[in-house]
């Protein structure tokens, strides 16, 4: 299977997109619990512990080089929210807890600045 120089740019932003997130998040006190937390239903980019709130916070990241096809967020469509929730599910049956969740989402740009949303969905 081989993958287009556009499919191979696509990936590494995105994971240079969840390294800068995780940084941005650590240094706020948030613990980091997973990253790429894969499930059947999808992945959650990054699963963090918001400590002044005690709620596991699930974060999509979203990385672009422009606005030219719309906002980060904007991408966000009704079945991504979806299987957030599905992913919140597994993971509290996988750590045997319900957790007490929250969906935000983190958008860096091209040159590394993170706008950050909580309660995104």
């Amino acid at each position: 299977m081989s993958h287009s120089p556009q499919d191979v740019h696509k990936k590494v932003l995105g994971k240079k997109g969840e390294k800068i997130v995780c940084q941005y998040l650590k240094d706020r006190g948030y613990v980091l619990l997973e990253r790429n937390f894969r499930t059947p239903f999808g992945e959650a980019d990054i699963i963090v512990l918001d400590k002044q709130t005690d709620e596991t916070v699930f974060v999509e990241v979203k990385t672009r080089t422009s606005d030219l096809f719309g906002a980060p967020r904007e991408a966000i469509t009704a079945d991504k929210r979806r299987r957030y929730f599905q992913i919140a599910k597994f993971y509290g049956l996988k750590k045997r807890e319900e957790p007490n969740a929250r969906f935000d989402v983190a958008e860096v740009d091209g040159e590394g600045n993170v706008d950050y949303y909580q309660n995104a969905f």
